[in-house]
């Protein structure tokens, strides 16, 4: 792989773990040890960041006892940045791989976005200058707001299926630990919450995240237009790419990004391993 791709990969690594936090997190000669009480593989699991001084049996087997005090599965991030020796030690010790990913990104010079057919903006001073309401097609209204709230928090709670009274407390300090600006997106039908978007803006970069919908109104273009409010703006603040994870088999949400003017960059995978 070119060194400016490897480059470019590191950059997207960076501002994916700054855009994510971690409930916990310990960094242990060059591994960012992150826990959440498994809500995700990604805030729950090893990234490596840094150079490496202790042997790497001696590392593996302290990650473990980190998780196995957690009553969690110990998982590793493998990425195109690590050696692809490590990913086969940790074959060799059972790890299975699951949640495989691709990092797709954009420059907004390919940008197609969903036209919108109106825009409303509140009184002046409202969310940093951000559109209240941004109309598309068939009366679909996206709102946005410049920060997260906990009724935000809650709605997609609802939409992600999270009931575990542990997650539905700790998780809302993680999404307001993001240090970074933000965009925050939802489409209400009725009063209720029933689709979710949110932007995070890093060093010219736009990072989609929290895209879910309600099965009930699939099929209706809120992912495109929640989607192509968020990007839009995003524009208008000085971004000038974007990224996105996308579960591999997902075939629809990459359609959806495709058309937007996303590709693939490179695919990630996690090592999991059960400790009992």
């Amino acid at each position: 792989m070119p060194d400016k791709d490897i480059a470019y990969i590191k950059l997207i690594e960076e501002i994916s773990l700054n855009a994510w936090p971690s409930h916990k997190m310990e960094l242990y000669d060059g591994w960012l040890i992150r826990f959440s009480h498994n809500y995700t593989h990604r805030t729950n699991s090893v990234t490596q960041v840094g150079t490496s001084s202790i042997p790497v049996e001696e590392k593996i087997t302290y990650c473990e006892k980190i998780y196995e005090n957690y009553h969690t599965p110990a998982i590793f991030k493998i990425s195109p940045l690590i050696e692809p020796s490590f990913d086969e030690l940790l074959a060799d010790k059972g790890y299975e791989i699951q949640h495989t990913t691709e990092n797709m990104v954009m420059d907004f010079t390919d940008f197609q976005p969903y036209e919108s057919v109106g825009v409303e903006y509140e009184y002046y001073g409202r969310n940093s200058g951000l559109p209240s309401f941004i109309v598309y097609p068939d009366d679909v209204i996206v709102q946005l707001r410049d920060r997260i709230t906990d009724e935000w928090i809650n709605s997609l709670f609802r939409l992600n299926g999270t009931t575990n009274p542990t997650l539905r407390r700790i998780v809302p300090s993680m999404f307001k630990a993001i240090p970074k600006e933000t965009i925050v997106a939802n489409i209400e039908i009725d009063g209720r919450m029933v689709a979710s978007g949110l932007g995070i803006l890093d060093r010219g970069h736009v990072g989609i995240y929290a895209i879910y919908v309600d099965a009930s109104c699939r099929r209706k273009h809120f992912a495109r237009s929640i989607c192509s409010a968020i990007l839009t703006e995003a524009r208008k603040k000085n971004a000038d790419h974007a990224y996105l994870q996308v579960v591999q088999g997902n075939t629809w949400a990459k359609h959806l990004y495709e058309s937007l003017g996303f590709c693939s960059l490179y695919t990630y995978w996690f090592r999991v391993k059960e400790l009992h």
